[in-house]
C-alpha cells in the first residue's frame, strides 16, 4: 500500500486532473462555440425531503439517496459517494437484517457491538453503530440492536464524514459514513402478498405485506408489514423469536408531500453464540456451527418507534419540511463473553444488564430557489434536535473465579450468581444519561454553466449537551457541554450527461472525551476536564460514470480522526488516526436480463501522534487493507421467471492488536440463489431458495467493532434459507 505522502500527492492529482479536465473542457466550449453546441444538462436529483428518486435500471439500487439537509439527489448531482439499495433486493435475497442488505456494498464491512449483539457496519474503516444510523432521516429512531430489512423501501448508504449534512450522531460514531432507511411506500396498484419461509437449522418465517393507494388521483397511500421467525438458527442450539409490525402512510399531492410510520419490534436470542477476546495468539477457528455460549444466556430487546416527514411548496420555489420522532426501547440481557488463549481454552465471567431508552428528535428546514444573473442557486436553512434519556442497571459474577469452557469442545456451566459487580437495580434502573444536541445549518448549491458546474457551500453549528448521573443513586456525576461549527464544500462538474467529476471537504465530528483521573498508573493533572469536541477532517474526489442501464463510482479520499492520548500527565487530543483509501462500487443492468452490484476498497489506516509513539505508523486494529465484493443475478432466457443469483465476498486480513504482531485471516465466502415466479390459480407466485456461505467456511469474520477493543466475531455457517410468496 501507498505511504500517506503517496496517498496526498494521488489524491491530490486526481483533483487536479479533474480541474484540469474542467478547464479545458470550458475553454473548448468557448473556442468552438459558434460552431457547434454542447448537449443541455439538467440537474435530475428533487432535492425533495419526501420523495424518493427512481430506481435505476435493474431495480436493485436507486439512482441516489437522501444527502442530509440536501434531500434526495441523483448520484451524478451529489458531491459526496453512496449507493441506494431497494426493497426489490432485500426480498431477492431474503435479507434478515439491514446488515445482511449491506453485505452487498463493497466499502462497508458488518461487526457486533462492544460487549451485546448490536449490529455495528464499518464504514471506511471506522464504526457506524445501529442507533446512530437515521430513519427517514430523523436520529435515533431506530431499534438499537437489530433491525430487520423487511420494513425498508430504500437502504441508503452515505460514505464519508457527513456532520454538516446530518449533524453529529447522538451515539458519537459515524465518522465514515452514516445509513439512512427508508419506511415502504404502498406503490401504484397496490400490494397484497404473503410470505412463508424455512431457514435452517429449524426456523420458520412468516410475513404479510398489504399496500393499497386511494384518493381521487390515489395520492394517498397505507401499507402494514408484519413479520415473525421463531426456532434454531444454523448455529447449534442458538434460537431466536423475532416479532415485527410496521404501518404507515403517505400523502403525495401537488404541493403537500406527507408520510407517517410506526413500527414495533421484538427480538430475542437464547444462546447466541459469543463474542471471543484473545488473550494473545488468535487461536483456530472452531467448526462453523459450534457454539461456545451457555444456555442460559440471551439477549432481548422490546423497540416502539414512530416517524413522520411533511414537506410543503409555499410557492414555486420555496419550500419547507418538518420531521419528528420518538422511540421508546427496553434491553435485558444475560451474557458471558469468553476470553481465549491459543489452545482455545476458555475463561468467562456473567454479565447483566438492562437498559431503557426514550428518544425525541426533530428535523425542520426550508429551501429557496433563485436566480442572481447567470447562476442558479437552491440555498438550504436547517435545524435539528435530539433529546435521549438512558436507564441502565448491571450485575457482573466473580472477576477471580471465572468459569472454565473450551472453544472447539465447549462445557455447559451452571449460571453463577451476579452478586460481585452491582450497579443499579436491574428490575428498575435509573436514569445514567441525558443527550441533548442541537444544531443550525445553512447550505447554498450554485448551478454554472447551465447545470454542467455545482458548487455546494455550508456550514453547520452544533450544540452539544451529556450528562452522566450514578447506577445507584441517580445523583449527577459529571456533564460535558459545548458547540462546534463544521463547514462543507462539495463541486461536481459534468463532463457529459453520463460523466460526473466531483470532490469534497467535510468534517467528522464526535463529543469530546472526560479526562480521566489515572492513566496507566499515572496522575492526570486535568483530571475531569471535557475536551474540545473531536472534529475529523475529509477531503475527497473521484468520477462517476452512468451509461442508463450501468454505472458506477471511483473515488479517493483522506480522512482523519484526533484521538485522546496522554502528554506530560495532561488528557488531550493530540493522537490521531488517518484512513486514506480507494473506492470502487458498481451496479445496473449492463446485458437485458444480466445484473451487478460490486466494487472494492483498498484502505491504508495509520496510527499517528501516538502516546509516547507507541504504534506510530501501525495499522488500526480490524480494518483490511482490501474488501471485494460482487453480486450477479441472471434472468435464465431458456425458462422464463427463472433467476439465477450469486455473490462473493472477500475481506483481507485484520489486525487484532496495536503493535501489528498478530492479525486474523482474510476470508472469501460463496452465496447462491434461485428464484422462480410462476403463476398459479392466476395469482403470482415467487419461489426462491438461497445458499449463504456455500462451502461451510470457518472464519473469524471480524475483530474489534469498537475503537481500541479486539473481540473477534466468527462467521456464520452454511445456511439454507426456503421461501414461498403468493399475491393475493
Amino acid at each position: 500500500m501507498m505511504n500517506s505522502a503517496g496517498w496526498k500527492w494521488a489524491l491530490t492529482g486526481v483533483a487536479l486532473g479533474a480541474l484540469s479536465v474542467s478547464a479545458s473542457a470550458q475553454e473548448d466550449s468557448s473556442a468552438d462555440a459558434s460552431a457547434r453546441v454542447l448537449d443541455t444538462v439538467t440537474v435530475t436529483g428533487s432535492a425533495s425531503q419526501v420523495e424518493l428518486l427512481e430506481e435505476y435500471a435493474g431495480g436493485q439500487v436507486g439512482r441516489g439517496g437522501r444527502a442530509g439537509l440536501l434531500g434526495n439527489l441523483d448520484y451524478l448531482d451529489a458531491p459526496f459517494s453512496g449507493t441506494t439499495y431497494t426493497a426489490d433486493l432485500v426480498s431477492a435475497q431474503q435479507s434478515d437484517s439491514v446488515g445482511d442488505v449491506l453485505q452487498n456494498d463493497p466499502v462497508v464491512r458488518v461487526a457486533k457491538g462492544f460487549g451485546n449483539f448490536q449490529e455495528v457496519y464499518i464504514v471506511r474503516g471506522f464504526p457506524v453503530y445501529s442507533d446512530d444510523i437515521t430513519l427517514n432521516g430523523v436520529y435515533g429512531i431506530l431499534p438499537r440492536q437489530y433491525v430487520a430489512a423487511e420494513l425498508f423501501e430504500r437502504v441508503e448508504v452515505f460514505r464519508g464524514a457527513n456532520a454538516f449534512i446530518n449533524g453529529a450522531a447522538p451515539g458519537g460514531s459515524g465518522v465514515g459514513g452514516t445509513i439512512n432507511l427508508v419506511p415502504k411506500r404502498a406503490p401504484d396498484g397496490g400490494v397484497r402478498r404473503a410470505t412463508i419461509g424455512f431457514e435452517s437449522d429449524s426456523q420458520v418465517y412468516a410475513a404479510l405485506d398489504l399496500g393499497t393507494r386511494f384518493g381521487t388521483s390515489e395520492e394517498w397511500g397505507v401499507r402494514m408489514n408484519a413479520v415473525r421467525r421463531e426456532g434454531e438458527t444454523s448455529i447449534s442450539g442458538q434460537e431466536r423469536e423475532l416479532s415485527v409490525i410496521s404501518l404507515g402512510t403517505d400523502y403525495a399531492g401537488e404541493r403537500f408531500r406527507f408520510s407517517a410510520d410506526a413500527g414495533y419490534q421484538k427480538n430475542h436470542i437464547d444462546a447466541p453464540r459469543p463474542q471471543v477476546t484473545p488473550l494473545g495468539d488468535v487461536p483456530d477457528v472452531p467448526d462453523s456451527d459450534v457454539n461456545y455460549a451457555q444456555s442460559w444466556t440471551y439477549t432481548d430487546e422490546e423497540q416502539l418507534f414512530a416517524v413522520a416527514r411533511g414537506e410543503y411548496d409555499v410557492t414555486d420555489n420555496i419550500s419547507v419540511w418538518l420531521a419528528g420522532g420518538v422511540r421508546n426501547g427496553e434491553e435485558a440481557n444475560v451474557l458471558a463473553n469468553p476470553s481465549a488463549a491459543a489452545d482455545g481454552s476458555l475463561t468467562a465471567y456473567r454479565f447483566d444488564n438492562t437498559r431503557e431508552d426514550d428518544v425525541l428528535s426533530f428535523d425542520t428546514g426550508a429551501r429557496a430557489t433563485f436566480d442572481t444573473g447567470p447562476v442558479s442557486h437552491s440555498l438550504v436553512v436547517s435545524a435539528s434536535t435530539i433529546k435521549v434519556e438512558s436507564k441502565n442497571a448491571y450485575a457482573f459474577s466473580s472477576f477471580s473465579t471465572p468459569f472454565a469452557s473450551d472453544l472447539y469442545t465447549p462445557v455447559a456451566v451452571a449460571a453463577p450468581v451476579p452478586d460481585f459487580f452491582l450497579g443499579g437495580e436491574l428490575n428498575d434502573p435509573l436514569k445514567t444519561e441525558e443527550v441533548d444536541n442541537q444544531s443550525y445549518a445553512i447550505a447554498d448549491t450554485l448551478s454554472f454553466i447551465e447545470g454542467r458546474l455545482l458548487a455546494t457551500i455550508g456550514v453547520r453549528h452544533q450544540d452539544i449537551e451529556t450528562t452522566s448521573f450514578d447506577y445507584n443513586s441517580g445523583l449527577r456525576l459529571s456533564g460535558y457541554s459545548d458547540s462546534a461549527t463544521t463547514p462543507a464544500f462539495g463541486l461536481v462538474y459534468k463532463l457529459s450527461p453520463a460523466i460526473s467529476l466531483y470532490g469534497n471537504y467535510a468534517e467528522s465530528l464526535q463529543p469530546g472525551s472526560i479526562a480521566p483521573s489515572t492513566s496507566g498508573g499515572v496522575a492526570i493533572l486535568n483530571a475531569g476536564e471535557v475536551l474540545e469536541p473531536f472534529k475529523g477532517e475529509q477531503v475527497e474526489a473521484g468520477v462517476k460514470y452512468d451509461g442508463g442501464n450501468f454505472g458506477g463510482t471511483l473515488s479517493v479520499f483522506s480522512l482523519t480522526r484526533p484521538n485522546a492520548i496522554v502528554v506530560n500527565q495532561v488528557f488531550q487530543s493530540s493522537g490521531e488516526q488517518e484512513n486514506q483509501g480507494i473506492e470502487l462500487s458498481v451496479f445496473g443492468e449492463p446485458v437485458d436480463g444480466f445484473r451487478l452490484i460490486g466494487g472494492a476498497t483498498f484502505l491504508d489506516t495509520e496510527l499517528a501522534k501516538t502516546e509516547g509513539g507507541v504504534n506510530e505508523g501501525n495499522t488500526v486494529i480490524g480494518v483490511p487493507e482490501t474488501q471485494a465484493n460482487l453480486n450477479a443475478e441472471w434472468d435464465v432466457p431458456a425458462l422464463t421467471g427463472l433467476t439465477l443469483d450469486g455473490r462473493i465476498v472477500f475481506t483481507g486480513e485484520q489486525y487484532v492488536n496495536e503493535t501489528n504482531t498478530t492479525e486474523i485471516d482474510s476470508w472469501t465466502r460463496l452465496d447462491f440463489g434461485a428464484r422462480y415466479t410462476l403463476n398459479m390459480a392466476e395469482r403470482p407466485v415467487t419461489l426462491r431458495a438461497r445458499v449463504e456461505n456455500v462451502t461451510d467456511e470457518t472464519y473469524w469474520a471480524s475483530t474489534g467493532g469498537f475503537p481500541g477493543a479486539n473481540y473477534l466475531i466468527q462467521g456464520n455457517p452454511r445456511t439454507l434459507m426456503v421461501s414461498a410468496s403468493i399475491d393475493f
